[in-house]
């Protein structure tokens, strides 16, 4: 049985979201296929609903018009839920480009919206690549996130 709905986004990358091959059209038996390789009911809902925002992009307008030399002022509820080190990997994505301020903010925006206290450091990295594969022009960094989470090395030094 797999834990939470990061699996879920997980698996549907790795088998789907690589361009070779396509999820079922019918959602119904999307979440059969979900469920019978061991996924909750509950988590394949939260997964899928998190990806129908993220498509949605009806809530990204505020962020579209943000500067390249924005500052990021974190919430308490945001520095609650993205510890020290998720705030560290943010900054450093923006710095080396990976990043714009548009993409930083929608991802700490799908990062608020997982329902867990806390956002683990490789939990944020998925949502890094997700808002990436759906921003039309950042390819590049993309591709670049892509190499980050199937490195072996350290994303960045302290």
């Amino acid at each position: 049985m797999y834990e939470n709905m990061f699996d879920v986004l997980i698996y549907l990358y790795e088998n789907y979201m690589d361009g070779e091959s396509h999820p079922p059209v019918d959602q119904g038996e999307l979440e059969d296929e979900l469920s019978q390789a061991g996924f909750t009911q509950d988590e394949i809902r939260k997964a899928l609903r998190w990806l129908d925002d993220l498509a949605d992009g009806s809530h990204w307008s505020p962020y579209l018009t943000l500067q390249d030399s924005s500052m990021r002022i974190y919430t308490e509820m945001e520095a609650a839920k993205l510890d020290l080190e998720a705030r560290g990997l943010l900054l450093f994505l923006e710095q080396t480009g990976i990043l714009d301020p548009a993409s930083r903010e929608l991802v700490i925006e799908r990062a608020l919206a997982i329902e867990q206290a806390i956002v683990t450091l490789d939990e944020l990295k998925w949502v890094v690549l997700l808002v990436l594969m759906n921003r039309p022009g950042r390819e590049d960094a993309f591709s670049q996130m892509e190499s980050l989470i199937y490195s072996e090395a350290p994303v960045y030094l302290h």
